[in-house]
């Protein structure tokens, strides 16, 4: 017989098994239909294309799918690499199998390379699950046989599916409970994206398994005798933990894998519940268990439909491993997740069918509406991957929230303005405060005002879900701009400082456009309100600012490299200190006293003036500039306008060496620049701080931000840095300060 049409029987064979009524003829003709659009196209492994087709319908037999699905697994390539229609499909084999192989192309044909592309493509698998879970079972199918027959693909393809299939398929697979085909698409996965480490940790399993399955064997044995000496009927199996959950171990927690505690697992499954708790007692009798280590996902199932008692227990040879009880529905649904109960298969087709297993999809889209592809695809991780906590609103109704979910997370799961109006939460009729973790079975009720001001910026670090997250995100991006500057200035300026950069630095002509193309704003104060409101945050700008930088740093190198040596002779300044000079060296140069305090060295009776953007003290080291038509201008060393690595080529015979002069003794004009919790006398005290300094004070003024902190800008007169520095010291001690630094006119 044909090697192809003797696989064809063995599928057909095996849908018979589950469904003694199938419409054999009808899947004979889908069959010999794509037969027949795919003859002129091979595989890379060299066998005709069909065979994928039928490969795929065999997976979705396993599933015991419907004949409308194994229909579209067979029919699933035809659209979109034949000549085939939808509407040629809808009339041989009816308008459902057409728009289930319809949804299938289109989530296949985009290609997942640009973030928009993903995000799009997402989004149509996503409504296309919300609509008909069919689509994406099939697709998962047609993922799963692809990679099975990965080898055959270049490195590059290898990784690029893999890495799609790791983020986004096995995901999904997770969430909709189909273990079975999650575990293996993230074992596949990881075979390409990191070999060295699979290839490592299948050698280790191969190696202890062959150690312990005399171990395995006999402890499977002690427990099935003691189930029937205890009249429970039961089937017992054993397992090793599939590869990519030990990478994820043993990577990402540095373990080893002694360290693992359920390497390996036996699956004790039982006709009823009360089996099940009367299986786990016998077990805790007969091993150690190991505290902390029980879960109980019957009485508390999770969100993807799993069910099942989990315990580690030590065995007598002093080997950990895990024992999972189960009922045999519990099994089909661990196993095969929504595919076990889907409505299709239960005939249902009304509202009330399985569409609650998949409302997380229609509230996940229509959370991500305003959010741009990278954000859309993380949060897509994170929802997919996070576990459950389910919580009553008042009347009884259940919310799912992602576990660590906290009142603000209830609140906007019920609407967004519920959230943004939120004054106060209560739990299990407690007020409790909003960073309490709402505990499974918790009832939980929201109180809100009209007068409320909105969400604070604190709830961002307080909530867990994207969803609420986003909501709150929104709301600052809506309501408080001039606030969102502010704010995000603020986290900007102390990133920047921290990575050893000024905002005066990044604020001059030449480097300012550059710097606005890298993090893509048309201005600063955008960037900062992206920052104030969460749609950015500081480190990710100043990280994109520092290789830009450094790129500007090099230019300026490569352009003095090119100046005169004399020039660059001419250039070199010398710091000086406060400090007198070495006798060689005051013996040695020309001194000039000037009536502002400096001595200007080589240049006699000029005119001096200090430089607004850091206004020097005596005590700080300094710098002079000769301006054109203003004398020299002094500046703090320190000063961005000052920095060495800014001069320009042609200017750099204009800084000079200055100094303080030793017997002068007057006033100079300073500033500075508080930043402290807002507080009733906060303005007081300071002035009174200045007051008991006994420091000449021309202005002092403040301004406070609706999130509670405020910044006080204070101008003075001082004698030199040792006088200032007692200053800031005395207004430091200060109840409610944050810092006290150095400021400008």
């Amino acid at each position: 017989m044909d090697p192809i049409l003797e696989r064809y029987h063995a599928l057909e064979e095996k849908v018979l098994e589950y469904n003694p009524n199938l419409d054999t003829k009808l899947l004979y003709s889908a069959f010999q239909y794509a037969d027949k659009k795919h003859s002129k196209q091979m595989r890379r492994d060299g066998t005709p294309y069909i065979t994928h087709p039928l490969a795929v319908a065999d997976i979705v037999a396993d599933l015991k799918l419907d004949t409308e699905s194994l229909l579209a697994a067979l029919l699933h390539d035809c659209i979109e690499d034949t000549d085939a229609t939808h509407e040629e499909i809808a009339q041989l084999f009816g308008p459902s199998v057409a728009d289930l192989v319809e949804g299938v192309t289109k989530l296949t044909r985009i290609q997942l390379t640009l973030a928009e592309k993903q995000m799009e493509n997402l989004r149509k698998m996503l409504m296309a699950m919300s609509k008909d879970i069919r689509v994406v079972l099939v697709k998962l199918c047609d993922r799963l046989h692809n990679m099975r027959t990965m080898q055959y693909q270049t490195p590059k393809k290898q990784r690029e599916k893999s890495l799609e299939t790791m983020e986004i398929y096995a995901p999904i697979a997770h969430r909709l409970g189909m273990s079975k085909i999650k575990y293996e698409l993230e074992d596949l996965s990881i075979k390409y994206l990191d070999p060295v480490a699979y290839n490592d940790i299948e050698n280790q399993l191969n190696q202890r398994f062959s150690r312990h399955q005399e171990f395995l064997v006999s402890t499977q044995n002690r427990i099935k005798e003691r189930m029937d000496r205890e009249h429970i009927e039961c089937t017992i199996t054993s397992r090793a933990k599939h590869i990519y959950s030990i990478y994820r171990k043993m990577y990402a927690q540095h373990r080893t894998l002694d360290e693992i505690f359920d390497l390996y697992a036996l699956r004790i499954i039982v006709d009823t519940i009360p089996d099940c708790y009367n299986a786990l007692g016998h077990v805790h009798d007969m091993f150690k268990p190991v505290p902390g280590r029980f879960k109980d996902y019957i009485s508390t199932p999770k969100l993807n439909m799993y069910q099942s008692l989990h315990t580690t227990v030590i065995g007598r040879e002093g080997i950990p491993f895990e024992v999972q009880i189960r009922t045999w529905e519990m099994h089909e649904t661990a196993e095969y997740g929504i595919a076990a109960h889907w409505k299709y298969k239960q005939g249902i087709n009304g509202p009330n069918g399985e569409e609650e297993t998949y409302e997380w999809v229609r509230k996940l889209l229509e959370s991500q509406q305003d959010t741009d592809a990278e954000e859309f695809v993380k949060s897509l991780k994170v929802d997919l991957f996070s576990d459950e906590v389910f919580v009553f609103t008042p009347k009884g109704e259940v919310k799912g929230l992602p576990a660590g979910s906290t009142p603000i997370d209830f609140a906007y799961s019920i609407h967004s303005a519920v959230g943004n109006h939120m004054i106060g939460a209560k739990v299990n009729g407690r007020l409790v405060p909003y960073d309490t973790q709402l505990q499974n079975g918790d009832i939980v009720e929201i109180q809100t005002s009209q007068s409320a001001k909105g969400p604070s910026r604190d709830w961002m670090k307080l909530c867990k879900s994207n969803e609420a997250r986003n909501k709150i995100r929104q709301w600052f991006k809506r309501e408080r701009r001039s606030e969102n500057i502010v704010n995000g200035r603020a986290s900007f300026e102390a990133e920047l400082k921290r990575n050893g950069y000024s905002i005066a630095e990044i604020s001059t002509e030449d480097v300012l456009p550059r710097i606005l193309k890298k993090v893509q704003f048309g201005s600063l104060e955008d960037m900062y309100a992206a920052i104030g409101y969460g749609g950015l945050t500081a480190i990710k700008a100043v990280n994109r600012i520092k290789g830009e930088m450094a790129t500007i740093v090099k230019e300026r190198k490569d352009q003095a490299a090119l100046a005169e040596p004399q020039l660059a002779e001419e250039a070199q300044t010398i710091h000086v200190q406060t400090t007198l000079p070495p006798p060689a060296l005051e013996q040695g140069r020309k001194r000039t006293v000037t009536k502002s305090g400096v001595v200007v060295e080589g240049v006699d009776n000029c005119l001096v003036k200090f430089a607004k953007c850091c206004l020097p003290v005596p005590g700080d080291s300094i710098v002079g500039f000769i301006t054109k038509g203003y004398g020299v201008s002094v500046h703090r060393a320190d000063c961005p306008n000052a920095d060495p690595k800014r001069r320009r080529p042609e200017e750099r015979g204009r800084w000079i060496e200055v100094d303080w002069a030793r017997s002068e003794q007057k006033e100079y004009e300073t500033s500075l620049e508080v930043y402290a919790k807002d507080r009733s006398n906060l303005f007081l005290d300071i002035a009174a701080a200045l007051s008991a300094a006994k420091v000449r004070t021309d202005a002092i003024s403040a301004k406070g931000t609706p999130d509670g902190y405020a910044t006080v800008y204070v101008q003075l007169c001082v004698r030199d840095r040792y006088e200032l520095d007692a200053v800031m010291r005395r207004i430091n001690g200060i109840s409610g300060i944050m810092s006290v630094t150095r400021g400008k006119n």
